[in-house]
């Protein structure tokens, strides 16, 4: 691999994470499905259990149908007071590239805002990632956010 690959492979991961973000606190799911390949794994976990190497998540989807699942969930099922999101997302560092395979991590913060109240920090970890070079561009195939607090405030509705 170039020198000049690994510049844009750079740039395509942090224009994912970019785009995830944003597609996430403007509320956009069914762009947040895309975001990832079919067989994929999306996580939620706290830090204490994936240092330890303890399955336990908050919120585990092992696949895009689950992703879709989660999704409808928000839209028409669960109840929940309205807020936004705002995620800051540190820039991401390349671990390991082996072929169509990039394995990446990234510190993050995600800012919660109720209606009529300020605004609090919500959730703050680093995000764990395999990401898969595709025809259709870069896809998670595995997203694990490791959160520093053994706590969520009240629930998890939206994803990290």
């Amino acid at each position: 691999m170039s020198a000049q690959d690994d510049v844009q492979t750079y740039l395509a991961l942090a224009q994912l994470y970019a785009d995830y973000a944003a597609a996430v606190d403007a509320a956009d799911w069914d762009r947040w499905v895309e975001f990832f390949v079919d067989d994929c794994e999306y996580k939620v976990q706290p830090r204490e259990n994936f240092e330890r190497g303890f399955p336990l998540s908050t919120l585990a989807l092992l696949s895009k149908g689950m992703l879709r699942d989660r999704v409808y969930g928000i839209r028409e099922t669960l109840f929940h007071d309205p807020y936004y999101q705002r995620h800051t997302v540190g820039l991401p560092r390349i671990l390991r590239r082996e072929g169509d395979l990039v394995e990446a991590e990234a510190n993050y913060a995600v800012f919660r805002t109720k209606l009529s109240q300020e605004t609090t920090v919500f959730n703050v970890g680093r995000y764990i990632d395999r990401v898969r070079v595709t025809p259709a561009g870069l896809k998670f195939e595995s997203r694990v956010c490791v959160y520093d607090t053994e706590m969520i405030p009240n629930s998890l509705i939206y994803p990290i």
